[in-house]
């Protein structure tokens, strides 16, 4: 039904993980000259679009009316912990730069009764390790929670993202929860899933699996990937933040002793997985559609690739070079 599309479109936010081998820069020129194409096709498409959103945000009446994006707020405490967590166990935390227009979002959609209010929240930090560790918290009533909070390594390390997709619908809630690998080798599962394979089975057994997804994307997962869809809030409540602060508790303890990397071989096959884990991730993002609705068309290609996914971007602009 009806319900069941939405949850897919916006469920599995990092489930179709990995595609096409990263090009060269001057590939990435090429992608990042399609992007502002597509982009500004969107835009020039999509006016009527932008302009019922800002419309009905202009409506006095409607605003006031508007149902506020904090009612069944059930992800903040989600990253309140993952908050504290990181303060307390990464000493050398620091805030990653968020660029001007996406710290907070806000927005009205629908009209008269059906007025809701839509915050989207960025948070961003970055460690000696961690290139950027940033999170989504989407808010909108009771039509819409999702916390999209995923952990990139620096190029100079091995070790898995971390990626927690957490989304409430009125059908239902969608939980993803995985230490996504570089590599498939049984030196690597040994050396990253295993860790982990305990806790899996231990939340595995309590959650329904959350069935079926795209033959391309299963060669992206870990062993480990936790995917269910639990039918009642008390889950995601109790085990599913235990899996979430478990998972992330496990993925710390490997940042905390894992070796930086010097063989310029494996550091080219690091830059080569990581590109092309982001740059599919960034032309596939499941939450496009959901943002364009919301925000609009240019907003939406600026945030996803100037923010969620920005290693290309940055790469392009020279922005980014490996810690000493």
């Amino acid at each position: 039904g009806e319900k069941r599309g939405g949850m897919m479109e916006l469920g599995l936010g990092f489930a179709t993980v990995g595609g096409p081998s990263a090009g060269t820069r001057s590939g990435s020129a090429r992608a990042l000259l399609r992007r502002r194409a597509a982009m500004a096709a969107a835009v020039k498409a999509a006016p009527a679009r932008r302009a019922c959103v800002r419309a009905t945000v202009a409506e006095d009446s409607g605003v006031e009316s508007a149902a506020s994006a904090t009612d069944n707020d059930i992800y903040s405490k989600f990253w309140a912990h993952a908050d504290a967590v990181m303060q307390q166990r990464l000493p050398d935390l620091a805030p990653y730069p968020i660029p001007n227009g996406f710290e907070v979002k806000e927005e009205v959609t629908g009209k008269g009764k059906r007025a809701q209010w839509v915050k989207t929240t960025s948070y961003a930090y970055q460690t000696g390790k961690l290139r950027q560790i940033r999170a989504a918290h989407v808010q909108g009533g009771r039509s819409l929670q999702v916390l999209n909070y995923v952990i990139f390594p620096h190029m100079n390390y091995d070790v898995p993202f971390f990626g927690a997709d957490l989304v409430t619908l009125p059908g239902g809630h969608l939980i993803a929860l995985d230490m996504q690998p570089l590599f498939h080798s049984d030196e690597y599962k040994q050396k990253y899933s295993a860790p982990l394979m305990a806790t899996f089975e231990k939340y595995k057994s309590q959650l329904e699996w959350g069935g079926d997804f795209p033959e391309e994307a299963a060669q992206y997962f870990s062993p480990c990937f936790l995917w269910t869809r639990p039918g009642k809030d008390e889950t995601v409540d109790t085990v599913v933040f235990d899996a979430f602060k478990d998972y992330l508790n496990i993925y710390l303890d490997i940042i905390s002793g894992a070796p930086k990397v010097s063989d310029p071989e494996y550091l080219a096959k690091i830059k080569e997985r990581q590109i092309s884990y982001l740059k599919y991730r960034a032309e596939k993002d499941p939450a496009r559609g959901m943002f364009q609705r919301f925000y609009g068309p240019e907003w939406t290609e600026e945030y996803i690739h100037g923010f969620l996914f920005d290693l290309e971007e940055k790469l392009e602009k020279g922005e980014y070079t490996l810690p000493e």
